[in-house]
């Protein structure tokens, strides 16, 4: 049965946390038994472009591999940038 993984982002997104974020979605992504990842955005009060990158490129690695990507949590000033970023075009919020 396929499992659904959370990665739970720091308040911080920006790209100190490049190297954590990329050795996550790589496991996640090698492992065969997750099918759907779900970015947690509950915490974060800052993100940069850097952070946008990154979620992009994950996103196309995913979508690669057949595996879903949700974002959910995200709020305020967070949720703007990702929607004037055009995140909502790539990823379905939850």
């Amino acid at each position: 049965m396929p499992e659904i993984k959370t990665l739970t982002l720091p308040d911080r997104f920006d790209y100190s946390y490049h190297r954590q974020f990329s050795d996550a979605y790589v496991s996640l992504l090698e492992n065969a038994e997750i099918a759907h990842v779900v970015l947690d955005f509950s915490l974060v009060k800052y993100l940069d472009s850097s952070s946008l990158g990154m979620m992009v490129l994950m996103q196309k690695e995913m979508k690669a591999k057949n595996k879903k990507v949700q974002i959910k949590g995200a709020r305020g000033t967070t949720e703007e940038i990702l929607k004037m970023a055009n995140m909502n075009k790539i990823f379905e919020f939850i």
